[in-house]
Formats: C-alpha cells, sequence, structure tokens
C-alpha cells in the first residue's frame, strides 16, 4: 500500500469519527451479548444491547478495532437506537455490498457509513469494518429469540 493510498483511506472524517465513538459503556443487563474478531487483523468488537417493541432500545460496544473500524462502530453507535432488526440487517448486507460489490452506500440514517467507501479496494479490512453491524444483527436475532422465551 502506498503512502497515497494510506492517506486516501484513512481521511480526516475517518480519523474523527475513530475518535468519537458513541455508546462504549458495556450494558449491566444487556438481553444479548455478541463479540466477533476478525481473524486477518485481530480486530474485535463486543456489542450488548436490549430491545423493546421489536426496537434498540439500549446498546453498549466495546471496540478494539484498526480506524476504520472504530469509524464503522462510530457512525452505528450514533444511529442504532430505535432501530429494528429489519433496518439493522439492511444495513449490514448494503455495507457489505459496498465493500464488496461497488453498491451504493447503506440508506439512512447509516448513510455515513459512506465515508468507508475508499475502504472498498482494501479487501483486507473489510471484516474490521463489517464487525459492528455483524455483531449488532445477531445480538438482534439473541434479543429477539430471549424476548420470546
Amino acid at each position: 500500500m502506498s503512502d497515497a493510498d494510506l492517506i486516501k483511506l484513512y481521511s480526516g472524517r475517518i480519523l474523527e469519527l475513530a475518535a468519537e465513538i458513541p455508546l462504549t459503556d458495556r450494558l449491566d443487563h444487556p438481553q444479548a451479548t455478541v463479540k466477533k474478531r476478525s481473524p486477518l487483523c485481530g480486530s474485535t468488537v463486543t456489542v450488548d444491547l436490549v430491545t423493546e417493541n421489536g426496537r434498540v432500545a439500549a446498546y453498549g460496544q466495546d471496540v478494539k478495532a484498526c480506524a476504520l473500524g472504530q469509524a464503522a462502530a462510530s457512525v452505528v453507535g450514533a444511529n442504532i437506537l430505535g432501530r429494528t432488526r429489519a433496518e439493522v440487517e439492511t444495513a449490514r448486507d448494503q455495507l457489505k455490498a459496498m465493500l464488496k460489490s461497488g453498491g451504493p452506500a447503506p440508506d439512512a440514517p447509516f448513510d455515513g457509513l459512506e465515508v468507508l467507501m475508499p475502504a472498498k479496494d482494501f479487501k483486507n479490512r473489510h471484516a474490521s469494518i463489517l464487525l459492528t453491524l455483524d455483531a449488532a444483527a445477531e445480538a438482534m436475532v439473541q434479543a429477539e429469540s430471549a424476548a420470546c422465551a
């Protein structure tokens, strides 16, 4: 990776987002907790959440990832409260398509993930970027199961 590629990839906005991750306190009594790890780079994200009426009511995350993974977690954390499982899964699928097959940025409210579009050319970074939405989507499934039990 050239210096120019790194500069393009790690834009000022990505670094700002990485420095301002919201909802970083873990929840005391989550309905679901999911930890995801990227085997390629070692990044990890742990998500706790509580749902009410099928929507995220409380959310906490512990993010140990590169700046790109942190930026993704920042956008997700700023927008996940009040979201449904379908919205989280759609955002995850759209982000994956944006990175892997040149799809558009995810729909609002997760459209801020567009800042990560330059990472589509860096396949070794995709897993770290996807960790938070992968974990959140899995946690939504677990929370629904817990609510039905």
